[in-house]
Parts: structure tokens; sequence; C-alpha cells
């Protein structure tokens, strides 16, 4: 009986720390001054050859998807990535995200592509996981389809975070 409920204890604590270290907002100041918030970046998909990481930026008028791509071009040919992401959720439907930066961080050792969600598309992404996204990595191999396998709800946590944050 009292392994039962030392166990029971022990989940309930787990399981509490867990849900509040899902909404881990980060913050920095940029150059301009103006404040962004955002998250860790999750693994989204990882083979020997290419991986995804992603997360949620905002600075708290739009949203945006970051994706740290991994081969990425070098700068010169990175710098010309301007074409849309097309994201597809679980909801059976693709969505463009537009294009809004790329950025090399952490002395260029990481490739960042910044990608605008739609303010009619918050809600959706709020609710559907991610199942594929569609990236036009010049320098590389053209069009490059990310079938995710890790962490597909991870735009819906994030999203779900700031969102109850704004609510506040």
């Amino acid at each position: 009986m009292k392994n039962t409920f030392f166990s029971v204890l022990i989940l309930l604590i787990f399981g509490s720390a867990e849900s509040f270290a899902q909404c881990d907002v980060k913050n920095r100041v940029l150059a301009d001054g103006s404040m962004v918030y955002y998250f860790d970046p999750a693994a989204f998909y990882t083979t020997k050859s290419k991986s995804l990481k992603i997360n949620i930026i905002t600075d708290k008028e739009s949203y945006f998807v970051a994706l740290q791509p991994t081969p990425f071009p070098e700068k010169k040919v990175g710098k010309g990535i301007k074409d849309d992401l097309i994201i597809h959720l679980a909801d059976n439907n693709a969505y463009k995200l537009k294009h809004y930066d790329t950025q090399y961080i952490k002395n260029d050792s990481v490739m960042q592509v910044l990608y605008l969600i739609d303010k009619k598309d918050l809600e959706v992404f709020s609710k559907f996981e991610a199942v594929v996204a569609s990236i036009n990595m010049k320098g590389t191999e053209f069009i490059r389809d990310y079938n995710f396998k890790l962490h597909k709800d991870e735009i819906v946590k994030q999203l779900v975070c700031f969102l109850k944050e704004e609510e506040k």
C-alpha cells in the first residue's frame, strides 16, 4: 500500500514538473531594441545525413516558425533562400508560410530560417501537429522534404503557451 502511494506521488510530481517545463519561454533583446520571445529548438527530424530543429519565435504581434536545418548551405548561397515553407499538418491540409528572414547565428555555425505564420492560421497551428515540411534549400538538393518523426506536437505546445500568455 505504501509503495503504491509512493509511486503515485512520484508520478504526480514528475507529471506536474513536465507540464510547467513545457512553457519555458525565453526572451532576448535584438539590436534594434525590440524584444523577442522563443523556446529552445526541438528536433523534428534526425538521420545520419540531415536534421531539422524547429521552434516558435514571437514579438507578441507576429509568430514565426524558425527552422534550423543541417546540413545548410554556405552563407553566400543560404542568404538566397527566399522561398516560402510548405507545411502539412495532421488536419490533412498544406499551409504556406511566407519567408521572413534567413540568419546565420552562433558565429555562423547555425543557420536559422524564419517563416511567418499567417494570423488566420494561428488557431490551426495550435491544434494540429506537423507532419511534413517542404523547404527549397538552394545550394543543396533543391526541395527538401522532412517527414517529421520526433516532437510532432512541438509547434502546438509552443503556440498554446504563447497564446495562453496573451490571454492573461
